[in-house]
């Protein structure tokens, strides 16, 4: 059958079933059992449970005998003020401690049981103590509604690099660069970046670390320096952007808050571009932290905002055209931030008037000056100072050497390599307790090979050396001679020690 029957339907069958399928023979015992199951739906060990017990789904069944009850009401209300005692702790617990807390109770007076009440009260298990304090848990535990936490990502909508469609000067996209060198451990300085979409201008400032209130300080700060207002910003997904904190500075301000995709960091493609071409190009690599490095950044910062924005022209991207495995991306005419503000139409006559009485101010050597000179405080703070490299000296120093700097190889004290030669060895010298004998082997015969002197010392320690040391004694040799050379011309008494000759 395709619909089942009711209970009361099913109970009808079973009476009339019951007293056939006592008194009849084994096939009819199997004719009856498949048309009960056929028409109630039953599994067949329990339609043959039901069929030779008495009726287990009547319960108004003379044949049903309720079980007594073997705990009343005093044992009950004995339970709850124990269990109120305890702590409220659960049932297995409170079996464990029962006997010494009854015990406890009554011989300070807290509790007179009647020797019964006292003996069920010893005898009770764990399970019927949870099942006589149930309705007594349900109605004490107070229904606390869960806070509803509000996932603030799922308030921000999605924007990708495509969803630009050639927005106002006033958008930006913001991310941070981390200056911990080659470690993420400790503290470290980090840069928030900002950069706007439409024209590419580019402003920084270190934060001393990665936290919320100190991005909305950083924006602020950032704010203040712009000759446009700030309409919107688009960040990653990481914790420092989304969140409450930034989600209600942008409401308050009327800005548009939106995010890229996790994992795809060409969403953010115009801000990943000045970290690498910008921020790396200025500060390089190496770790920074501290106080006295955060000004040196507010420092270098301050003078790369207006050498960049105002000298540095940058292409942007003007169409992108895919041509089978190829695209074909074709780029407006390079052209600085300050440039393409000028030319926007949205811009003010107020801020293009600034901007041109700003440029007119600014000298881009004194500005390349004042770079140079706070990396070299930078590279000075993060590695010793190199006897070797070029000094910025003044500024009509630097000018005068500036035609001739691209002799020197790298002139950005940041990214200059500090040479740093080991003095220090990193295994036991195995020719030290018998270098003194090489020595005076070497002065009585210096053309005296290293293979000779090997072949002297496995005659005589031949348990002591071998010939596969023969590397290492010419390196001894080789520098020993180095050393003598040097004395023929000017005496080395500081290298001579420390060979032991």
């Amino acid at each position: 059958m395709e619909k089942r029957i009711g209970t009361t339907a099913k109970m009808e069958i079973l009476r009339a079933l019951r007293g056939r399928y006592s008194t009849a023979e084994k096939k009819e015992k199997t004719k009856i059992l498949d048309e009960f199951t056929a028409v109630s739906g039953f599994h067949r060990k329990h339609a043959i449970r039901l069929l030779v017990r008495q009726s287990q789904m009547s319960e108004d069944s003379p044949n049903s005998v309720r079980s007594a009850r073997i705990y009343n009401e005093a044992v009950c209300e004995a339970l709850i003020f124990i269990w109120e005692a305890a702590d409220r702790i659960c049932g297995k617990r409170l079996k464990a401690i029962m006997p010494e807390l009854v015990e406890s109770l009554t011989r300070f007076g807290h509790l007179q049981l009647d020797p019964e009440v006292r003996r069920l009260l010893m005898k009770v298990s764990a399970s019927t103590i949870d099942r006589q304090l149930s309705p007594v848990r349900k109605h004490s535990k107070q229904k606390q509604k869960r806070k509803q936490v509000r996932k603030i990502s799922k308030q921000i909508p999605v924007r990708t690099s495509s969803d630009w469609n050639n927005p106002l000067p006033g958008y930006f996209e913001i991310d941070f660069v981390v200056h911990g060198g080659t470690s993420m451990a400790g503290s470290f300085i980090n840069s928030l970046v900002v950069t706007d979409v439409c024209t590419g201008w580019v402003e920084a400032v270190p934060l001393l670390a990665r936290e919320q209130s100190f991005v909305i300080e950083g924006l602020e700060k950032i704010r203040q320096f712009l000759p446009f207002p700030i309409l919107g910003i688009d960040s990653d997904n990481e914790g420092a952007f989304i969140n409450d904190t930034l989600y209600d500075y942008c409401q308050r301000n009327n800005l548009d808050f939106t995010r890229s995709r996790p994992y795809h960091k060409n969403d953010q493609a115009y801000i990943e571009q000045k970290n690498g071409a910008v921020i790396r190009r200025f500060t390089g690599y190496n770790r920074y932290s501290g106080i006295v490095a955060a000004k040196l950044f507010t420092q270098l910062y301050g003078a790369v905002r207006l050498y960049v924005n105002h000298f540095q022209p940058s292409f942007k991207l003007k169409s992108k055209e895919r041509c089978g495995s190829r695209i074909m991306k074709r780029y407006h005419k390079p052209s600085t931030p300050c440039n393409r503000l000028l030319a926007h139409k949205s811009v003010s006559t107020q801020a293009k008037e600034m901007l041109q009485s700003t440029q007119s101010r600014l000298d881009p050597i004194e500005l390349l000056h004042s770079i140079r000179e706070t990396q070299q405080l930078m590279a000075d703070l993060c590695s010793p100072k190199s006897e070797n490299a070029p000094k910025c000296g003044s500024l009509d120093e630097f000018l005068a050497k500036l035609p001739e700097q691209w002799r020197l190889g790298e002139v950005r004290p940041t990214h200059r390599k500090v040479e740093s030669k080991r003095y220090w060895r990193t295994r036991q010298d195995p020719f030290e307790q018998d270098w003194n004998a090489i020595l005076c082997t070497l002065n009585e015969a210096p053309d005296t090979t290293a293979k000779s002197l090997l072949d002297g010392l496995i005659t005589k320690y031949p348990r002591k050396y071998s010939v596969n040391q023969l590397r290492t004694l010419q390196r001894r040799v080789k520098e020993w001679r180095a050393i003598m050379a040097q004395e023929l011309v000017f005496a080395c008494p500081e290298k001579m020690d420390a060979l032991g000759i």
